[in-house]
């Protein structure tokens, strides 16, 4: 398989990588963002854009690859709902609107988040706006599109969160998210099992189109 990360920089961006470059039916990995990446593999190519809401000219680099892996996310905290969407609904629909164009039999993945409201009406923000790019990506031209909703996730291999009060967060909680996850299994993913899930949904797909944090491990233990 070709495969394409969005986010790779980020704590789950890198695990997804991890497991993809570990993987032996991956043939290309490209990642996009826009910093430069810095990885050594002979398999993983990098498209650096400075400008995310803007894909034309791309063609030739974004076409013939069988996955999309989206795990670019903001966090919503201090913005206003107008700047929330920007960074997280139209960069999301940019890329994959470009995307389902060039490559319709493509298998997109995308990182939302446990709590999302798909009814698009809740009280929280956040909640709103992953909810409205949800039923925006359903309705894209995509051979599947399966949506990924997390809860706590324990970095490992090294991943680490861009966000710096994640970042602590995770620093206190080191000692006790292995508990959690041998106490409450269904609840606490590991960037390791949402990579491998991820791999799982693009090779054979998955029982259906959004996966709670339970449907992510259990698919994770299919691969």
């Amino acid at each position: 398989m070709k495969v394409i990360i969005f986010g790779a920089s980020g704590m789950v961006g890198q695990g997804v990588l991890r497991e993809c470059l570990l993987a032996g039916d991956i043939e290309q990995v490209l990642t996009v963002g826009r910093s430069p990446g810095t990885g050594r593999d002979s398999r993983l190519h990098d498209l650096t854009l400075p400008d995310m809401m803007n894909y034309a000219g791309l063609d030739a680099q974004l076409q013939g690859f069988d996955a999309c892996f989206f795990c670019l996310g903001v966090s919503s905290s201090g913005l206003t709902e107008a700047a929330y969407s920007q960074l997280s609904y139209e960069l999301t629909m940019a890329a994959a609107q470009a995307l389902a164009r060039l490559n319709p039999q493509m298998t997109f993945i995308y990182v939302s988040g446990a709590g999302t409201d798909s009814t698009e009406q809740g009280p929280v923000m956040w909640a709103r706006v992953k909810g409205r790019t949800e039923n925006a990506l359903l309705r894209l031209p995509f051979k599947a599109i399966y949506l990924f909703r997390p809860g706590v996730i324990q970095p490992l291999h090294g991943a680490r969160s861009k966000t710096a009060s994640y970042r602590l967060f995770y620093m206190l909680a080191r000692p006790v998210l292995p508990l959690f996850r041998a106490l409450l299994p269904n609840l606490v993913l590991t960037t390791e099992s949402i990579g491998r899930a991820m791999l799982v949904a693009a090779r054979k797909g998955a029982p259906k189109a959004v996966l709670e944090a339970a449907d992510i491990n259990a698919l994770a233990r299919t691969g």
